[in-house]
């Protein structure tokens, strides 16, 4: 029997970083991650962390075509805010994640979206993650 699915509140917001297990530069990559993530929460703005090896997690990546690492998808209950590959440097996250966090109900127009990115959300928002 399968693990119960964590509840996450309708308004937080998913953050996933996709990496891959063999790649040095997302494993110098995830304390920067963590840090920028623990910088921006707020109790008002849960944040639901997906750390993601495309490899081992296939299937909830799906049809997303990951070609660069790090790459990082932002979703709300209803939109993406925003998906794509990153430089590795803190300021560059921050400054995304900030950006995300003030769209508000803004998201990315499905044409400018990279191609299997929606269904991703749909399932990273079934699968839980862990809630900053």
């Amino acid at each position: 029997m399968p693990a119960p699915v964590p509840q996450v509140a309708p308004q937080a917001l998913h953050v996933a970083c996709l990496c891959a297990a063999w790649c040095r530069l997302c494993d110098s990559y995830a304390p920067v991650f963590e840090a920028a993530l623990q910088a921006l929460r707020t109790p008002a703005r849960p944040l639901c962390v997906h750390w993601i090896d495309i490899e081992d997690e296939a299937e909830l990546v799906g049809e997303f075509d990951v070609e660069t690492f790090p790459t990082l998808v932002v979703a709300d209950a209803q939109r993406v805010r925003f998906a794509g590959p990153l430089t590795p440097q803190p300021e560059t996250l921050q400054r995304v994640l900030r950006a995300a966090l003030a769209a508000g109900g803004e998201g990315l127009a499905a044409a400018d979206l990279p191609e299997g990115v929606e269904a991703f959300a749909a399932r990273l928002r079934r699968h839980g993650g862990r809630v900053l």
